[in-house]
């Protein structure tokens, strides 16, 4: 109980005092989180849409691989992205090894299955009639779409909120193609690991705390965007 109260005593000192590691960590954070957050976005949304929408031989399967991947183990996704980036494998000669870049690319595959799940459960919970109610009156299929996606919101920003939640808290991917490099690619997560590691619970404890003050605040937004009446 004493380290709880401690840590967070020492997440106020380390935040009012400008400590410069810890906003360090703090940005790397921010960077590798919400870049890959956005990458899962750009891809998974349309692929959600797609799979809600269209009629193809095989739809099952890959609707089934997608559901499969958003319960992918991190350290499974870790693995694979660190042997292709090895200096022997077949992407070595781009040294993205233990750098953010490799971050981004891992937690990037971890959310995009999230992402695009979630945004076909959103289209798919909307009147199918719909789509062909605004096709018949003159819609081009891109207004359609647009327009189903606006309708969706409720269901996309959560399935964006899932996505940032799963890639914010990941620690085995991200040591694994990471390194966990102080001052490099350490991030959060694996900053609370080490300082576990070295026996410093109570700056673990406030790290930790500091981490739950970003996701929270950054969920917090979503939220407030989601139940806006209108799409920004």
């Amino acid at each position: 109980m004493n380290t709880i109260i401690e840590g967070a005593i020492r997440a106020i000192e380390l935040l009012t005092s400008g400590d410069r590691d810890v906003f360090q960590v703090m940005s790397v954070t921010l960077l590798v989180s919400g870049t890959a957050t956005a990458i899962s976005v750009l891809l998974g949304v349309p692929l959600g849409l797609w799979l809600a929408l269209a009629d193809f031989a095989g739809k099952q399967v890959l609707s089934s691989l997608v559901n499969f991947g958003m319960g992918l183990p991190p350290v499974v996704v870790g693995l694979v992205v660190s042997l292709f980036l090895w200096r022997s494998g077949p992407l070595g000669n781009l040294e993205l090894m233990y750098t953010p870049t490799a971050m981004i690319l891992a937690q990037a595959i971890i959310a995009f299955p999230i992402v695009a799940g979630f945004s076909f459960a959103a289209i798919v919970s909307i009147n199918p009639k719909l789509r062909w109610k605004l096709l018949s009156m003159g819609a081009t299929q891109w207004q359609a779409n647009w327009l189903l996606i606006k309708e969706a919101k409720l269901g996309l920003i959560a399935a964006v909120i899932a996505g940032f939640g799963r890639v914010i808290s990941e620690v085995g991917a991200s040591m694994m193609v990471g390194g966990n490099i102080k001052g490099q690619t350490r991030v959060l997560t694996t900053a609370i690991v080490t300082e576990v590691e070295k026996g410093n619970f109570d700056i673990a404890m406030a790290i930790a705390y500091i981490l739950l003050i970003i996701t929270y605040g950054i969920i917090v937004s979503l939220t407030i965007l989601q139940h806006e009446k209108k799409m920004l």
